[in-house]
């Protein structure tokens, strides 16, 4: 069966002619509706299509323009928690900022782009948490820098909105190379850290961090080192340096089934302002 928008119906054209008489009842609560009472319906139903209409592509232009002023769509791409196992959907850059679901979209102020993801969701092939992730991009192809080079700052404003409950844990920004994570932005309950060294290391930015609170946060990689800002104070310097670099940003959630939490359950981001730069 072929499936249609509303914008592929056009409004009834009718040429105005004298309507026939009403028709007497033809039985106990039975009616026949005059043709100027089923003209009214059918042109008050065409005009309800037209409204729907426009408020799509009103909503469709205000998404693609709200989503540019938080972060620009040609320089990311987004992996979601839907899919095939190991194989989950993505959105690439030309069609990002017209973009829209569940797992991705405008807060309802327009302000802020929400990053939604579920413990029961599909995961990429070398991780066993879902995401809902933005990953830098280069033009057309995926970024690829080194911090022994140039200065490579990631500045975002973001807040954590919800965590599952039996393992409470999300990653909202990160620097990743080819194969791992160089450095992971971490909420674990109410504590929000910088964490390296593969899991081995960590420093604290918040240490009572509630649900909601809007963070400003910089990472600046150079000279081979890699510093992170929190509502403006330093908090991290530390000595790391690699190749094949890029940022990511959004909510990738720290929890599964096989952790206790249900499929259902979701750790969710909003970002209201994402930019990075390469000097």
């Amino acid at each position: 069966m072929s499936r249609h928008r509303l914008a592929d119906y056009q409004p009834l054209r009718m040429t105005p002619a004298a309507p026939p008489p009403v028709s007497a009842p033809s039985g106990p609560g039975r009616r026949r509706w005059a043709l100027p009472t089923a003209l009214a319906v059918v042109i008050g139903l065409v005009g309800l299509v037209g409204s729907a209409t426009a408020a799509v592509s009103h909503r469709s232009t205000h998404t693609a323009a709200a989503m540019a002023a938080v972060a620009d769509p040609s320089g990311w791409y987004l992996t979601l928690p839907t899919g095939r196992k190991g194989d989950p959907d993505t959105v690439q850059p030309p069609k990002l900022g017209g973009y829209s679901s569940a797992w991705f979209h405008l807060d309802s102020a327009g302000q802020g782009l929400v990053f939604t993801a579920n413990a029961g969701g599909v995961t990429t092939s070398g991780s066993s948490y879902p995401r809902s992730e933005l990953r830098e991009m280069d033009g057309g192809k995926q970024a690829d820098w080194s911090n022994t080079r140039g200065t490579h700052t990631l500045t975002v404003r973001q807040a954590v909105t919800a965590l599952p409950k039996a393992k409470p844990e999300v990653v909202t920004a990160q620097i990743h190379d080819s194969a791992d994570d160089v450095m992971e932005i971490r909420l674990e309950g109410s504590r929000l850290i910088a964490e390296y060294n593969d899991g081995r290391t960590d420093i604290t930015l918040d240490p009572s961090y509630s649900l909601g609170d809007i963070y400003d946060l910089k990472i600046v990689a150079a000279d081979g080192r890699v510093r992170v800002f929190y509502n403006g104070t330093k908090k991290v310097d530390v000595a790391l340096r690699g190749s094949g670099w890029y940022f990511k940003s959004g909510s990738y959630v720290q929890s599964n089934t096989s952790k206790g939490d249900k499929a259902g359950a979701v750790a969710t981001v909003v970002i209201y302002q994402l930019r990075v730069t390469h000097s």
